[in-house]
């Protein structure tokens, strides 16, 4: 059976890409680069981001803790400096990301009868 595009995972992801995963603007993201040293994404020669997926997994993290907890930037960071919450609160993450998404699948269900 051929693969399809899906079934392969990239390596490197844009930072326009990775805005349209999270739903949030590109300056966004560069902000929160500069605000947390955990992100450390790749630069082109031309100066464009490439995000891995644990880059990926730590901004989900950060949006998390930041847009659905509401905790302020220095609470963000020091919460991810504690190894044992954050894992805890990723697992939170992924599972909030993997209900919005059945959320936007049954809204375009809704839409279309």
């Amino acid at each position: 059976m051929p693969y399809k595009e899906k079934d392969i995972e990239k390596l490197y992801y844009s930072i326009s890409e990775v805005a349209k995963m999270l739903d949030v603007n590109t300056s966004l993201i560069r902000f929160w680069e500069k605000e947390f040293p955990s992100l450390k994404p790749r630069k082109t020669a031309k100066g464009n981001r490439l995000f891995t997926q644990k880059d990926i997994e730590n901004l989900k993290l950060i949006y998390y803790l930041v847009k659905e907890k509401g905790f302020t930037l220095e609470g963000a960071k020091n919460k991810l400096k504690e190894g044992n919450v954050v894992v805890a609160t990723d697992k939170q993450a992924t599972l909030v990301t993997k209900l919005k998404e059945i959320r936007n699948f049954l809204q375009t269900l809704h839409d279309e009868i």
